[in-house]
């Protein structure tokens, strides 16, 4: 027998067009089954990377993350940025060279950009977070968080303020709105944080004492992995549920 669990309602929801770069909030995005459509699409390759995951990210390259995507057309299907603005202010056509020289000239090394269908990801198609887990690592770190720091597609508001209630989804399924048509989620393992929640957003300066304070409080899991069950429009406000 299925269970169903009020757990809250969704917060806030980001796409992440280009693997690394500076989010895109958004009010209501369709969950295809590859994640959010037009989430994570790009990623620059490392030309002279022979390892097994020549993808850039800021854990290599703190400067990603003040990069910008810009001019995505929300009523289309799937998506995707036409320009980019660099650190610099500068507005950039997504596939120029003078982005792609901009990434390479502050690794000091050749880089690619690629697209790819069905995006590029690290462990699953959809991360989840919640506000309090957030809020727990803020108070343990002693500073102010911004939700961006964790790089969720989806930020919940839950009814309960215990932290890391996302652990004991695992699992299980999130459903948003309508339980028998909404979309769905189901979760299939922990988000194990890396370095990249000690940048700050704005700055890319980095700060210790976020991912001491993961450590320290939850062996370093904070949110959640998930694939698609069941695709559909998820919207900021809806409400979600766990069915387990």
């Amino acid at each position: 027998m299925t269970t169903i669990v009020r757990l809250g309602r969704v917060h806030e929801l980001a796409r992440y067009p280009v693997k690394s770069m500076g989010g895109v909030a958004t009010g209501s995005a369709l969950l295809g089954w590859h994640g959010l459509q037009g989430d994570r699409r790009f990623a620059f390759r490392r030309l002279n990377d022979k390892g097994g995951f020549p993808w850039l990210s800021a854990s290599r390259l703190p400067e990603l993350l003040l990069y910008q995507p810009l001019g995505l057309d929300e009523s289309a299907e799937e998506p995707t940025p036409t320009h980019v603005r660099t650190p610099e202010g500068m507005e950039v056509a997504i596939g120029s060279a003078e982005l792609q020289n901009s990434v390479a000239e502050k690794l000091g090394s050749a880089v690619e950009l690629m697209k790819l269908k069905h995006g590029i990801f690290d462990e699953a198609s959809v991360s989840v977070i919640n506000l309090a887990t957030m809020a727990a690592i803020g108070r343990e770190g002693e500073c102010d968080l911004d939700t961006r720091r964790f790089r969720a597609n989806i930020v919940i508001d839950s009814e309960s303020t215990e932290p890391f209630l996302e652990d004991g989804w695992i699992g299980g399924r999130l459903v948003f709105g309508d339980i028998e048509a909404g979309p769905m989620i189901s979760l299939t393992m922990p988000d194990p944080r890396c370095v990249m929640i000690n940048f700050d957003p704005d700055t890319a300066q980095p700060d210790p004492r976020i991912m001491k304070a993961a450590i320290r409080l939850n062996n370093n899991n904070a949110g959640a992995y998930g694939t698609v069950a069941r695709t559909g429009e998820i919207s900021v406000g809806q409400s979600v549920s766990l069915l387990t």
